[in-house]
């Protein structure tokens, strides 16, 4: 299993501070965003190599933060071209770079994470979960602030937490599920996730990509076993940064 992270963000929201670093290198307690998430995903067994997509402004210090690390697996960077928000080239189509990048040929999935969120707990579980499955699978977690629904993907599952239904941002959310930018994707979808952008589903949101493999072939929902923090803005920053989650 291939690791991808989706770094390639300009983190607008954020500005001043994230102007000349990206959000993802900003420290929480004494680690960095990223390297909270990547010390657990390194551990996995099933995890081979790290593919970390982001922008030109960005792509030297991600590659300067990679020469100072100390990971077991194999970190690669991928620059995908861009220089500012405005010319960005969106989530799905990062991860659609990234799969031309890699060699796929060995028939294993690849996990696609966002850059920009902490995890209280291990994604094993979710790693375990896909082996039990075998078929794509997304994340999900119980959510009952409507307002909250509103502003990210909803799912409805059955009994074996198979998705039925998937919709980004409803105004009127069908259940309580909510589904955070966390992804494995199995390698007979593969063909699937290449025509998603001509099948008009969306450059930017990661959740668009889901939701259309949603509509097309078997997914499941792990839910999570713990906590997420979405590091989404100055506020939420401020709030955790000083905190040793």
């Amino acid at each position: 299993m291939k690791n991808i992270i989706l770094a390639a963000g300009y983190a607008t929201r954020m500005y001043p501070l994230t102007e000349n670093t990206p959000k993802p290198l900003l420290k929480v307690g004494n680690e960095t965003i990223l390297d909270r998430l990547l010390k657990d995903v390194d551990r996995l067994p099933e995890v081979m190599e790290h593919i970390i997509v982001t922008n030109h402004r960005f792509a030297h210090i991600f590659e300067q933060w990679r020469d100072a690390s100390n990971y077991r697996k194999p970190i690669c960077i991928i620059d995908d071209g861009s220089t500012e928000n405005g010319n960005r080239i969106g989530a799905v189509c990062d991860l659609l770079l990234a799969m031309k990048n890699i060699d796929t040929s060995d028939g294993e999935p690849v996990m696609v994470l966002a850059a920009d969120n902490i995890l209280d707990f291990s994604l094993a579980g979710f790693v375990a979960y896909y082996q039990e499955k075998q078929t794509s699978l997304i994340m999900c977690h119980r959510e009952e602030d409507i307002s909250a629904l509103q502003r990210t993907g909803v799912v409805c599952l059955d009994k074996n937490n198979l998705v039925l239904l998937m919709e980004e941002k409803p105004q009127e959310p069908k259940s309580h599920w909510a589904v955070p930018p966390f992804y494995i994707y199995a390698h007979h979808d593969f063909p699937l996730i290449e025509h998603c952008i001509e099948d008009g589903y969306g450059y930017d949101a990661p959740g668009n990509l889901a939701r259309y493999l949603c509509g097309r072939t078997r997914v499941h929902a792990w839910q999570m076993s713990g906590k997420r923090y979405d590091i989404g803005n100055l506020k939420t920053y401020e709030k955790f940064k000083n905190r040793q989650i």
